[in-house]
């Protein structure tokens, strides 16, 4: 009986290159949009006219003009970004601050209602903050935050922390309880212990509810276009609104240079700490 001679097709051979070239192409079709939309941005903000909508025609730094002179009607763009960037890490301190205990806690600590607590926190993240827009303005009304900067900070902040709370706690979930026990036998207290052991130990954590604390903050214009009514204290995502204004009529080039110089520093921040984002552990309801 003579032995069967299988051969092996092209594709049989090349399969996982194959797969690599359509994922690749996949991924490039998808995020190609997005890159040249970016690409548009940077080009028209120093150009003084795109030919066609595409192509770029003389280079300029006149839309550039806000970073040393006010723009017309509008308040001072370094005051609106000092705005920005105590909104953004403000929301990031109160956040991480809290996040630290009451993941700790969550992941420590057995007590009742502790299981539903986990799994609540999902669920209310999913809602969108406008569907609270009627209730936050009596709460903030009453408190008489209307129109002040805090009051967008501690409303962020609230809503943050669950989120934030839930990330610190899958990083606790991975610490052994031998850890702990361990610096208790050596006379640590458990605030010591806390404080001295837990803490450095979960920095990945801690970086991962900072950048999504300081990106959420900086972000934020719902809140900021709904209750902040001055425009000393705009951010600038108020600021970018407000050159919109009247699409008809915008200075597309100033709009575009004013929305790439709010993109610089979370692009910066990003590429300096996205490498705790791939150390995220959002698992679980463990104990």
């Amino acid at each position: 009986m003579s032995d069967k001679k299988y051969k092996i097709t092209f594709f049989q051979r090349k399969k996982e290159k194959i797969i690599r070239i359509i994922v690749y192409f996949i991924l490039i079709t998808i995020s190609l949009p997005i890159i040249l939309s970016y690409l548009w941005l940077i080009l028209s903000s120093f150009s003084k006219g795109m030919k066609y909508g595409i192509i770029p025609t003389e280079f300029t730094l006149e839309h550039w003009r806000f970073l040393w002179e006010s723009v017309k009607g509008y308040p001072n763009i370094w005051s609106v970004t000092f705005n920005t960037f105590i909104v953004a890490f403000l929301v990031m301190a109160f956040e991480v601050f809290v996040s630290s205990f009451a993941g700790y806690a969550l992941s420590r600590f057995k007590f009742k209602g502790r299981v539903p607590i986990l799994k609540s926190i999902l669920v209310l993240h999913s809602f969108p903050a406008v569907s609270l827009l009627v209730a936050i303005y009596y709460v903030l009304n009453t408190l008489n935050l209307i129109n002040t900067l805090w009051g967008v900070i501690l409303l962020k902040a609230a809503l943050e922390i669950p989120w934030g709370s839930w990330i610190m706690k899958g990083f606790y979930d991975q610490l052994p309880w031998e850890i702990e026990w361990a610096g208790l036998v050596d006379g640590y207290s458990r605030i010591q212990v806390f404080r001295k052991i837990i803490l450095p130990l979960v920095k990945p954590g801690i970086a991962v509810a900072a950048i999504f604390g300081f990106l959420s903050g900086w972000s934020e214009f719902v809140f900021i276009n709904t209750f902040i009514l001055n425009q000393q204290t705009w951010t600038l995502s108020r600021y970018i609104k407000g050159i919109i204004g009247d699409f008809r009529f915008v200075d597309y080039g100033l709009l575009t240079s004013i929305s790439l110089f709010y993109i610089i520093p979370t692009l910066i921040f990003f590429l300096l700490t996205n490498k705790y984002l791939l150390e995220v552990n959002i698992t679980g309801t463990k104990g």
